[in-house]
């Protein structure tokens, strides 16, 4: 099948977008550990490390950590069917590829706790019915502001989109930095990953190379 031209697709600026993250963050995530509790850890980790915990300079910086915590894995508190369920099908028949790309996002690797952060675009066929572009972004944060794999991150992204909104396919690509590459380890400044999911039609080479063709891959 040789793919359509029309295509409905925007760009994300970095410095221009929206966080879609929890803006007024949890003070408790979990039902199994207080807060006073995930305070107490940080405090442990910085005695590890040699630091005093209970110098002017660190004093806060165990509720400051818990905190950043809230929102850096605000991920767990959202569900992606309930960010895809409002959809529209009033869109003239149109079944051509929509394409959100440049999505900027922040997560955090689970072996190291170490941030990595990069750009995802995203895109499908639809079937009877299209999401609200915002959508698509907040589902990569509802995955990314989680504890990590890229690979996986990549997956969960195409997977829900097939799951909830039942396009006739769903893509991603992916590219990060990550801290475990920069700051640890083999420590190679600049070296950046790339992942990639297909579902459904997007499997097809015609439509794999249109999708890459229209995020300039």
């Amino acid at each position: 099948m040789s793919p359509l031209k029309e295509v409905t697709h925007m760009t994300i600026h970095p410095l221009r977008a929206e966080p879609v993250w929890l803006t007024n963050a949890p003070t408790s995530v979990s039902a199994d550990v207080s807060r006073e509790a995930a305070m107490e850890a940080v405090r442990t980790l910085l005695a590890y490390i040699g630091e005093d915990p209970d110098r002017e300079g660190l004093l806060d910086t165990p509720d400051r950590v818990v905190r950043a915590y809230a929102e850096q894995f605000a991920g767990y508190q959202q569900d992606p069917a309930s960010i895809l369920a409002t959809t529209f099908a009033e869109v003239e028949g149109y079944q051509d590829l929509v394409v959100l790309r440049d999505i900027p996002f922040h997560s955090t690797c689970e072996h190291h706790l170490q941030p990595f952060d990069g750009i995802a675009h995203v895109a499908y066929l639809p079937g009877e019915r299209v999401v609200g572009l915002s959508k698509l972004a907040r589902l990569v944060d509802c995955f990314a502001r989680r504890a990590q794999i890229q690979e996986r991150l990549t997956r969960q992204i195409t997977r829900s989109l097939m799951e909830h909104l039942q396009p006739r396919g769903a893509a991603a690509y992916v590219e990060a930095a990550h801290g475990c590459m920069r700051c640890r380890g083999v420590r190679k400044e600049g070296a950046r990953m790339i992942t990639t999911a297909y579902e459904g039609d997007l499997t097809s080479a015609s439509w794999k190379d249109e999708f890459l063709r229209l995020v300039g891959r």
